[in-house]
């Protein structure tokens, strides 16, 4: 099936070479889908628009996702507490609640304007595999930093990060600067870390759309894979751990596709940011040498501390929240930027079009959908790089992550921030970090004029 970039294609060609014959009389390409999670598309472009729920719900679907908003906003405390299911919290955490990472339903800033950790965390491990193949949690302080402790706990160590300037110029002579970060664990309070020590930071990025992409089948995300094109460009899936059905299947969230479903992306992300337990992780992240950590009282009741109904609701929540529509599609500067994004070589990872299968809401199921992504693996390159390999995926090697409500991302959440550790500070900045099999789009996206690089910005921006 041709993309609408290959239509675009076709019309532009036409408009060049033979006198506007296929687009419309005045020579202007025409408008864009503005549906770009098809029925789960919302309207709504406001400063609220990645908290939307998709439509169509049935009374009991608007009830789970209703208990799944406010379980996902609400702040754990510490056992035990009066309050019934909201005590547990730790003994160690991230975080006190899912939206502090994802603040309304989208991303945190990184830091605060003082280096105090916001929406970040740290992902830790040594050489070697787990028993499951993936990634060796370090033997003093698992698989994450966790800078906070409840009283009488301390936090494992302060993450800081420090920023140098790259300066840089395109084809033109005009300069940019990229900041290039350096990052460091200040205080480690439980010893040393294990030999080798692996640290990689990463941002929590926006839950939007989550569902329509669980729904894409697992053979049309396959059927992407290639061996390295013309350009360096391939594409690999990374093969994760299901720990539901206790095998390996395709991962396809987080930013290394080493998560395989909404439910175990969300008991995970419980235990190992705010230190809640579930039945699917019931062993909390203290661990053998943390006598403080060990001793802390348990939320759990009997066994563990997330119920499973809170449990399915947040991942219902996040599966059902809906996708922003595509804003300025029939603005002609945006739709030469979109041919643009295409002739630079972004498109062959973040695909415009994927489709969806069998689903339980309705609005997600057999759907077209503009997501930006191919949910598969590529390697952008040493500067990207965090050196951790997780499961089958390199320490260079990302998914290519959803594009889709970007453009708003300055209104919902005040910044501009992205990447997998937020070093960029905006669309272009992020354009330049690539590397890797993102070398050469990068290239013709520096060497461009400043016309052709403020149209593709401006598609981008349409997101």
């Amino acid at each position: 099936m041709m993309s609408r970039i290959g239509l675009l294609f076709g019309s532009i060609v036409a408009v060049v070479g033979c006198s506007g014959e296929g687009a419309s009389d005045s020579g202007a390409l025409p408008p864009a889908d503005p549906k770009s999670g098809g029925a789960a598309t919302t309207l709504d472009d406001t400063s609220q628009a990645y908290g939307n729920s998709i439509r169509k719900l049935d009374d009991e679907q608007a009830g789970q996702f209703s208990l799944g908003h406010s379980v996902f906003s609400r702040a754990w405390v510490t056992a035990p507490a009066t309050t019934d299911n909201l005590d547990g919290l730790g003994p160690l955490f991230n975080a006190r609640a899912c939206a502090t990472c994802h603040s309304k339903d989208g991303r945190s800033a990184p830091f605060n304007t003082s280096g105090a950790l916001l929406g970040m965390l740290f992902r830790l491990s040594i050489p070697g595999t787990a028993d499951n193949g993936g990634p060796n949690p370090d033997p003093v302080y698992g698989d994450q930093v966790r800078p906070f402790g409840i009283l009488g706990v301390p936090g494992d160590g302060t993450p800081r990060v420090t920023y140098e300037e790259q300066p840089g110029s395109y084809g033109d002579g005009s300069a940019f600067s990229l900041q290039r970060p350096s990052y460091s664990i200040d205080g480690w309070n439980y010893g040393e870390p294990g030999e080798g020590l692996m640290i990689s930071p990463r941002t929590g990025p926006s839950v939007i759309g989550l569902g329509l992409l669980e729904a894409v089948p697992e053979d049309e995300i396959l059927a992407y894979v290639h061996a390295p094109d013309a350009d360096g460009v391939s594409g690999v899936p990374n093969y994760v751990w299901d720990a539901e059905q206790q095998t390996a299947v395709l991962g396809r969230f987080g930013w290394k596709a080493n998560q395989p479903t909404t439910m175990q992306q969300t008991a995970g992300a419980f235990v190992g940011d705010i230190g809640i337990t579930s039945s699917l992780f019931r062993n909390g992240t203290c661990t053998p040498t943390m006598t403080a950590c060990n001793a802390a009282t348990s939320g759990a009741d009997p066994d563990f501390e997330l119920s499973d109904q809170a449990w399915r609701s947040v991942s219902f929540y996040m599966r059902s929240l809906a996708v922003p529509a595509r804003r300025d599609v029939d603005d002609q500067e945006a739709l030469r930027g979109e041919l643009l994004f295409a002739k630079f070589g972004c498109a062959s990872c973040h695909r415009e079009t994927l489709h969806t299968g069998a689903a339980d809401v309705d609005s997600l199921a057999n759907q077209t959908i503009h997501p930006y992504t191919d949910l598969l693996l590529h390697d952008m390159g040493p500067d990207l790089a965090d050196e951790r390999p997780d499961f089958q995926a390199s320490g260079s090697q990302w998914r290519t992550p959803p594009l889709w409500g970007l453009g708003l991302l300055q209104k919902v959440n005040q910044h501009s921030f992205m990447l997998h550790d937020a070093r960029a500070r905006g669309f272009a900045e992020a354009i330049l970090w690539h590397g890797g099999e993102g070398a050469k789009a990068r290239e013709n996206f520096r060497l461009a004029p400043a016309s052709e690089r403020n149209a593709l910005l401006k598609f981008l921006e349409s997101l």
